[in-house]
């Protein structure tokens, strides 16, 4: 299976970045070129596809699958990029948080019209998780452009494999827009999703924090989980995989109501595991996923004691937070103290790592007052073994040797897939 994917990744990838080299010209033959100078600017896949690679949708009438972060440099859609391209783009799909990208966490997202181009927009986050058959069989492809955030447990990548698999059963071919990954494509960090635990938050064994793109994803999801979707990858042109988001030429687009910069992406991978626990994420507030906290913290004391363990490239700040607005309905109002997170240094942080020091420590804070909600936290963990180790008192180091076997291998299968210097 692995060396059949090898071979699948390995031509499809050097087709599309050939192709790319060989049509956009000019600049996409300096982006191909090993001496890319530093300040060559990153193009996102839409618009390589829209300008060089609309051939792969030639005589197709096309779903394609968006949101608000689907859209050029230039801040135009990626429906209008395709349209301007002659693309018979018949219907919008949208994941959660819908079209424009405004609807809360888990909430149902109903069918629509986009105002900007009177396309039909059928919703992949409510009644239905995949394009239904009626609507496969007025298509012949599907392309997916929206951007991810670089962790396990978004479900945008989740709503991309359950339209591959939909894709496949139905003969269509699935044009991958890809982008980079906001917050770099080197680091892969925390543990490996265990399949007896997989779920639309985590399909498929990946690390917490993958350090891939959705393509990337995309080739290995279909060739590991045997998908047989007819799968194309269009590249980001420019993009290396040790560029962070803010060090590439697409402007930011909030990925989600409580993804509003790159902070809060950087620390995700991490604390979205206290989205499965009583402890607040900051939801409410300006600054989600940044910091964590509830009303029996001490927040000086929480502080000290996961700076005591040294862990590299972040820094907390004891803090208190009012949530107002939060859509997990965690302290809202009150006074909550707790710890702010920021990061120092992006090449040696862990997300994961750092999650897990708080986890363990606030877990011993609160003593009766910890709350755990099962289910979530390990769907999100991709196991029930970390919480009850947490639950036993097992050690972070213990924890994380555990994770490292799984991590590895997972490391090998990814590196087959990787399309980016």
């Amino acid at each position: 299976m692995a060396q059949r994917g090898f071979k699948q990744a390995t031509v499809r990838a050097l087709g599309s970045l050939l192709a790319l080299c060989a049509g956009w010209v000019g600049f996409a033959l300096s982006a191909c070129s090993p001496s890319t100078p530093e300040s060559m600017e990153v193009v996102p896949g839409i618009e390589v596809l829209a300008a060089d690679s609309a051939h792969l949708l030639r005589d197709m009438r096309v779903g394609l699958i968006t949101n608000h972060t689907g859209r050029g440099r230039a801040g135009t859609s990626s429906a209008e990029l395709l349209l301007r391209a002659g693309v018979d783009v018949a219907v919008l799909l949208s994941p959660e948080h819908g079209l424009t990208g405004g609807a809360g966490p888990g909430e149902a997202v109903s069918d629509d019209t986009d105002e900007s181009t009177s396309l039909p927009v059928h919703s992949l986050y409510g009644e239905r998780r995949k394009p239904d058959a009626a609507l496969l069989a007025e298509l012949d492809a599907l392309v997916f452009d929206v951007q991810d955030i670089g962790a396990r447990y978004y479900t945008y990548v989740s709503t991309m494999t359950e339209a591959m698999r939909a894709a496949a059963a139905h003969g269509l071919r699935f044009v991958v827009a890809d982008r980079p990954n906001p917050i770099g494509g080197q680091h892969v960090q925390g543990n490996v999703l265990d399949k007896r635990f997989a779920s639309f938050v985590g399909p498929l064994p990946v690390a917490m924090r993958h350090g891939m793109t959705a393509g990337e994803l995309a080739l290995m999801f279909n060739a590991e989980a045997d998908l047989g979707a007819d799968l194309r990858v269009v590249p980001a042109v420019g993009w290396r995989r040790s560029e962070w988001f803010d060090e590439t030429s697409i402007p930011w687009t909030p990925t989600s109501p409580n993804m509003p910069d790159l902070e809060s992406a950087s620390h995700y991978p991490g604390t979205c595991l206290f989205e499965g626990t009583g402890v607040s994420v900051g939801r409410g507030t300006s600054r989600p996923f940044q910091q964590v906290g509830a009303p029996w913290v001490d927040a000086d004391a929480l502080k000290r004691a996961v700076d005591a363990r040294a862990i590299l490239g972040v820094r907390l700040e004891a803090v208190i937070f009012t949530p107002q607005g939060a859509d997990d309905g965690k302290f809202e109002g009150l006074r909550v103290p707790g710890v702010r997170l920021e990061v120092t240094d992006r090449s040696s942080y862990d997300p994961t790592r750092l999650a897990l020091a708080l986890l363990i420590e606030m877990h011993a804070m609160a003593g009766p007052a910890w709350e755990w909600r099962p289910e979530s936290f390990d769907r999100l963990a991709g196991t029930d073994r970390l919480r009850r180790d947490i639950e036993a008192g097992v050690p972070v180091a213990t924890i994380l040797d555990r994770w490292q076997g799984a991590r590895v291998r997972f490391e090998r299968t990814r590196a087959q897939y990787l399309l980016y210097p």
